[in-house]
């Protein structure tokens, strides 16, 4: 892998491409047995031969960049309704028809949609164009994680180009909290098909897999604040039929589908399962931290709601020298020292904030914790991101890009509707902690993420064969085999 095991080289997914043609990885792939470790490095260096020249690359990247900007910009300022349940069907569809189309027509959708949005007369009308617009993201932000994942091979231009991307994240959402704080304060509301011709889409993991996550979420988020709780029976009715459609989902892709929407062999790889764990909670730490931290400095403190968003500066300011730096020292430094300094980065942000008084001083709470904050989603973010794509063949980036995506934002919405009903439940009892206990309830999800990230055993981002050259070179020495223990053997002499 791009992250290497330090256990050794695993065996590895038996899944993938079928065919020659279907393995084909580019013009600058090689055929795995005789490749050296230089020529391995100057392969992870170069650009890719898809490219004509430098400026095809520039605005290829930048192209997938502003995507990522856009969509941190609207989720920070704006509130997003992004409908997570949506990632895992168009990462099939973008496996079937290619990321171009998916990634261009979800821009375009969301475009659209943006522009409703702006010419809303009434609430309702913004709420809904806002709640379609999110499925532009939905489709475009897994095929840009497919297109990344496809166009670079294992190595130190892939960490570089995947930093950037992630660098564009804290960009854009920190200038969504400007946009939004200062809209608040002065303004009013109104301001590659050919080559898997042979996927399928998944209908069944469709139509089981959506409203499982749409009701489960939808019960959890809004149970604390029904009428009577959990005992109002819209909330136990949506949440008994989100789990039931969810068992369905597990027993469709497991024994039913051909083309399962999320096969269970795409957590075969080693840590792949278990790092999807530790992600859920790290992302469910980020998204309570990023919701009860606004809550805290602008309700609990007192301050205003564009001061609240400056406060927030060390975090993209952090987020970017981070992602900028983890390009280039990525195949220098141990996975795993990264992946514990990232869940160290969660569990003090949600602490310091845990324990910060009304009047917390600057300084003391509030920017360490920002600095945390931004260690562990980002540095999270980046490792995972190129341990995931460069683990999954070329026709599952797709849905690899949609499995990210749905741990973050899946992870965000469970673990904040779980927050948010300890809140609810704890006012309901006469408690007088109200959002602090949130904030614990973060420090222990993030005391689990940092657990197990301690436990995944992996090396540097180093430049490796890509998983399809893998498997040509495992097939060519299940070949040689025979054929050496048949030359390795005495002719038999006749009788």
């Amino acid at each position: 892998m791009g992250l290497k095991n330090q256990e050794g080289p695993s065996a590895g997914p038996d899944w993938g491409p079928t065919s020659p043609d279907q393995m084909e990885t580019g013009p600058d792939s090689s055929d795995g047995p005789d490749i050296d470790a230089a020529e391995l490095d100057r392969l992870g260096r170069q650009r890719p031969a898809v490219f004509p020249n430098i400026a095809y690359e520039l605005f290829f990247c930048a192209s997938l960049l502003v995507s990522m900007f856009m969509a941190e910009f609207f989720i920070s300022g704006f509130n997003i309704i992004l409908p997570s349940s949506f990632l895992l069907p168009f990462g099939r569809l973008a496996d079937i028809h290619g990321a171009y189309v998916v990634f261009n027509a979800g821009l375009i959708w969301f475009a659209i949609w943006s522009l409703i949005s702006g010419f809303s007369t009434n609430y309702q009308m913004l709420i809904v164009a806002r709640a379609l617009g999110g499925l532009g993201p939905a489709a475009f932000l897994p095929t840009s994680i497919m297109l990344l994942g496809k166009t670079y091979r294992p190595g130190p231009r892939k960490n570089l180009v995947f930093s950037l991307w992630s660098a564009f994240a804290p960009i854009g959402f920190f200038l969504g909290i400007i946009t939004g704080g200062a809209a608040t304060e002065y303004l009013s509301w109104r301001c590659t098909r050919s080559e898997n011709a042979h996927i399928r889409m998944d209908y069944w993991g469709v139509v089981t897999v959506v409203p499982g996550l749409i009701l489960t979420t939808f019960a959890i988020t809004e149970g604390g604040h029904a009428p009577q709780g959990w005992r109002t029976p819209y909330i136990l009715v949506t949440f008994l039929l989100g789990i039931l459609f969810i068992a369905a989902a597990v027993y469709v892709e497991g024994w039913v589908a051909k083309q399962p929407l999320l096969p269970f062999d795409l957590f075969k790889p080693k840590y792949m399962a278990r790092l999807s764990v530790a992600l859920l909670f790290a992302y469910g730490t980020f998204g309570i931290y990023l919701f009860y931290a606004s809550f805290h400095i602008g309700d609990y403190m007192g301050e205003s709601a564009l001061t609240t968003a400056i406060w927030f500066a060390p975090m993209a300011a952090g987020g970017l020298v981070l992602a900028t730096i983890g390009g280039f020292t990525l195949h220098l430094l141990p996975g795993r020292v990264l992946l514990i300094l990232s869940g160290c980065g969660f569990f003090v942000c949600t602490l310091l904030f845990a324990l910060a008084p009304a009047n917390a001083n600057f300084w003391a709470y509030i920017f360490p914790a920002m600095i945390g904050s931004t260690l562990g989603v980002d540095i999270a973010f980046i490792v995972t991101n190129v341990f995931i794509t460069t683990n999954v063949a070329r026709e599952r980036q797709g849905i690899a890009g949609a499995l990210i995506n749905s741990l973050l934002f899946v992870g965000i919405s469970f673990f904040l509707g779980l927050a948010d009903l300890a809140v609810a439940e704890d006012t309901h009892r006469g408690g007088t902690l109200g959002h602090k206990v949130a904030f614990w309830f973060a420090v222990a999800c993030s005391a689990v993420t940092l657990i197990i990230f301690a436990t995944i055993r992996l090396g540097k981002a180093e430049s490796e064969l890509t998983v399809e050259e893998k498997m040509r070179r495992e097939a060519a020495v299940t070949r040689q085999k025979p054929l050496q223990k048949a030359e390795s053997e005495p002719p038999q002499q006749e009788v």
